[in-house]
């Protein structure tokens, strides 16, 4: 299988911006129903970190310093709950890869696994507990045993956003138990957590293929 370089991640980066960005304001209405309603404006602000991160000048720097110096960029514009936790994320799948020209599917593996521990390390979540966590900790168990296997890193991928997908839709009937959402309590079951399709449009993104102008 193929792996990635410094200039696809950056690709990846403008797409996961632009995505944030179309998203935004569905990300506010889900967040209005169950936490404070201001994911849309940490979108917002987490697109604009990214663009501005990937509009520098081409990237010289292996693929996970790259990536690390991206969560720290996002970390600097958006220091709320979800903008801290997808840095973390970013800073830990990063540190996988330091020193790293081209990550092969192995490596991407090691990364989204790194960045699931760091989520979980830092947010005090865990599956079940109807968090980003319940998209990204099933990705990431789907992508290892995809690329165990040797498929295509594609069909890995499609894998990976299958298990994203189920799991927010696992999690929506439950009640959420933890942060701001815990304190609406029985009124969000049924409701689609607000970071856990953030989880789903940011791993859309990162597996598209779609060009970029």
């Amino acid at each position: 299988m193929a792996g990635v370089d410094v200039a696809q991640v950056r690709a990846a980066l403008v797409r996961v911006a632009r995505a944030l960005e179309a998203h935004k304001d569905r990300l506010t209405g889900l967040d209005q129903a169950m936490g404070d309603g201001d994911l849309g404006i940490t979108a917002g602000k987490m697109a604009a970190a990214l663009s501005a991160y990937a509009a520098d000048d081409p990237p010289t720097a292996d693929v996970g310093t790259y990536l690390a110096q991206a969560g720290m960029a996002v970390n600097r514009a958006a220091s709320s709950s979800l903008g801290t936790l997808l840095a973390t994320a970013a800073m830990r799948a990063g540190k996988e890869a330091r020193g790293v020209e081209g990550a092969k599917p192995a490596d991407l593996a090691r990364m989204l696994t790194a960045a699931d521990a760091g989520i979980q390390e830092r947010g005090k979540a865990k599956p079940g507990d109807k968090t980003i966590i319940d998209v990204l900790h099933p990705a990431a168990e789907a992508f290892a045993a995809a690329v165990a296997e040797g498929v295509d890193l594609a069909v890995a991928a499609g894998r990976m956003l299958d298990a994203a997908r189920a799991g927010r839709d696992a999690v929506t009937p439950l009640r959420s138990r933890v942060g701001r959402a815990s304190w609406v309590g029985e009124r969000t079951e049924g409701l689609v957590d607000p970071g856990c399709e953030a989880g789903v449009v940011i791993l859309e993104a990162i597996a598209s293929t779609k060009e970029e102008s």
